[in-house]
């Protein structure tokens, strides 16, 4: 029976956080969680949930993978705790590290995660950055290979705004070999550092894509992703987004020029006639509830390898 094993870093702040290796253990043991095929209970372990955004699925699967652990979770509503109170970051990870056992945290800073890491005693899990969406990632390549047995010759095409989601995707397909096409309107393109980063690890430069036109990114593609314009914390550019992006949206015609076997994927919520229609979002074509479902096995995954 496969078991998980310790990831060499104690936190999760990032698709880089692992090696390929690594990666590829979390999905098998997730994979082995999804077909009940492994049964772990870290019984007596606690989650702590620091979330400064809102939150559905992140917060849903990550109670649920430690249930389905044998620990539990604590909420820690910035709204109901000294947290959103201005406490110094120092101050409250080194409390928390004595109470929980790993920690989720959806913030708006990248620093403001780090900082949290820097003070913990305890694994930090980055649950959404405004420049990062690991467990998102894990969970649609854990998709991707579902569909695909692995990811050789995959094209995974982004459509849509170079966010968090989009700078993950990116950094796992160069740490995985994928190849990364990104159609956005310019002005949009995904974090710099984030493309540097992924140039330096991918071993083929042409692996990686960034362009603005949605229609030559589609071609041959397997999987077509995309997800909301406007991201959380950016309602004020809700307008000017909605007309910069009014040709990237998922489509029949866009489908149309995929490979045959494409499947679309969205990490939700989804506005349905906006980055997709909604005749692409029901079609047959559509792994996103299954995308949505990985979400929890791909955390327990993650959680039994940062906390064995």
């Amino acid at each position: 029976m496969l078991n998980p094993i310790k990831l060499a870093s104690k936190n999760f702040l990032s698709s880089l956080d692992t090696s390929c290796e690594e990666f590829h253990h979390i999905l098998e043991i997730a994979k082995n969680f999804k077909n009940k095929d492994l049964n772990i209970k870290l019984k007596e372990k606690v989650l702590g949930l620091i979330f400064d955004k809102s939150s559905t699925r992140t917060r849903v699967s990550f109670q649920v993978a430690m249930s389905r652990l044998g620990g539990t979770t604590v909420d820690l509503n910035p709204t109901t705790s000294q947290i959103g109170r201005g406490e110094p970051i120092r101050d409250t990870a080194r409390v928390l590290s004595r109470y929980c056992d790993v920690l989720a945290i959806r913030t708006f800073k990248q620093t403001d995660l780090e900082e949290y890491a820097k003070w913990s005693s305890k694994p930090v899990i980055n649950a959404l950055t405004d420049l990062e969406h690991p467990c998102q990632a894990l969970a649609d390549y854990m998709t991707i290979k579902e569909e695909f047995v692995d990811f050789k010759n995959t094209v995974l095409t982004f459509i849509g705004d170079g966010n968090n989601v989009a700078n993950s995707i990116i950094l796992c397909g160069a740490l995985l070999g994928v190849e990364i096409r990104i159609a956005c309107p310019k002005g949009y393109e995904p974090n710099s550092l984030v493309i540097k980063k992924a140039l330096e690890i991918y071993k083929d430069s042409n692996l990686l894509k960034i362009t603005n036109d949605p229609n030559t990114a589609v071609l041959g593609a397997n999987v077509l992703y995309t997800d909301v314009w406007t991201s959380m914390g950016d309602e004020n550019l809700k307008e000017d987004k909605d007309k910069n992006f009014d040709k990237f949206t998922i489509d029949n015609n866009l489908v149309s020029k995929a490979n045959k076997d494409a499947i679309i994927l969205h990490c939700l919520p989804a506005y349905r006639g906006k980055e997709i229609t909604n005749e692409a979002f029901e079609s047959e074509k559509s792994r996103i509830f299954q995308q949505a479902e990985n979400r929890m096995h791909a955390q327990q995954a993650l959680l039994a390898c940062l906390l064995s």
